[in-house]
């Protein structure tokens, strides 16, 4: 029996790629490369699997340029690239990586959440430009104990960035399409109404997934109810967010400031207006951007197609069962 055919459309560390050509025929998609047009046209119908990241626009029409295809196994938590209901329809069945990131983009959500309250960018320059020498002490900032955060969305991501903050003696907030029993049942975090969250906290941490409903569910209204000192964190995705009422706000100083590890175009342009406010940190969308959790993301995301084509269940699943 033949092995089936597969299309890597993202790198794959040797090990894992000898994994694969094991149990699989594989033919690499280069960088930028639609993936169907990386194979002959009898190939893209015996094509069975496409591993793939974020940055591969998985459509209908590939779909259909693949008529074999069985498993879409896409290397990340969001699956905002694949079309999951033409997927759905033509009995596709797609997988992402959820769990092995929870940890490291948590940990980048405290980090801003420090250097927000401390002013650490700041304070780097001020060094690196010779201010210190020149100017003296450079202004006082804030304690990050005794501030509240609010997180918008309490998901496996939501409730570790809970359990850290607690270690910072910061009182939680969360607001979630479904409260969590047992968070609210431990006392990791007290669920209150969504108007409550942005208006009690001094960090509100966005965590909720980029659908339909929440596109640009994040703007003026909300920075309306928010304190004057208090700032937003975002390493969920830039679509929630309405960047021009977001770039107003932070221009008119209606919030303190902001973090930002996604936006709404990524790469983001370097004349891009949120890249000129002085009162926003900004990060490159590296929120599972450590070697360890990217090898378990790619280990994963590896393992699910393989499952799916050897008949087996795979550990994580997006298309409805």
């Amino acid at each position: 029996m033949s092995r089936p055919l597969i299309l890597a459309a993202t790198p794959v560390p040797a090990h894992l790629e000898e994994k694969l050509k094991q149990a699989c025929e594989v033919i690499k998609v280069p960088r930028g490369t639609r993936p169907s047009d990386s194979v002959s046209a009898e190939q893209a119908g015996q094509v069975e699997g496409l591993l793939c990241n974020p940055a591969v626009p998985v459509d209908a029409a590939l779909m259909d340029a693949l008529p074999a295809l069985k498993v879409i196994s896409n290397f990340a938590v969001g699956y905002d690239n694949i079309d999951v209901t033409a997927a759905a329809s033509r009995q596709i069945i797609v997988c992402n990586t959820p769990g092995v990131l929870d940890a490291a983009v948590a940990d980048l959500t405290i980090g801003l959440l420090i250097c927000l309250s401390r002013n650490l960018v700041h304070g780097d320059t001020y060094v690196r430009d010779g201010s210190w020498e020149t100017r003296g002490a450079p202004p006082l900032t804030q304690d990050v104990r005794g501030k509240t955060i609010g997180l918008l969305g309490m998901g496996r991501i939501g409730r570790e960035v809970a359990r850290l903050a607690q270690a910072f003696d910061l009182t939680v907030l969360y607001h979630n399409r479904n409260r969590d029993p047992q968070a609210d049942e431990s006392g990791l975090a007290e669920y209150v109404d969504r108007d409550a969250l942005f208006a009690r906290s001094d960090f509100v941490s966005i965590h909720v997934p980029h659908t339909p409903e929440t596109e640009n569910s994040i703007g003026k209204r909300e920075f309306d109810l928010m304190k004057p000192s208090a700032y937003v964190i975002n390493t969920g995705r830039g679509a929630v967010i309405n960047e021009p009422e977001l770039i107003e706000a932070l221009k008119t100083d209606q919030i303190a400031g902001a973090a930002l590890d996604v936006m709404v175009q990524e790469p983001l342009p370097a004349d891009h207006p949120l890249c000129k406010l002085p009162n926003v940190i900004l990060q490159a969308h590296i929120g599972s951007a450590t070697t360890e959790t990217r090898l378990a993301m790619i280990t994963l995301a590896t393992e699910n197609l393989l499952d799916v084509l050897a008949g087996r269940t795979p550990k994580a699943v997006v298309t409805p069962s």
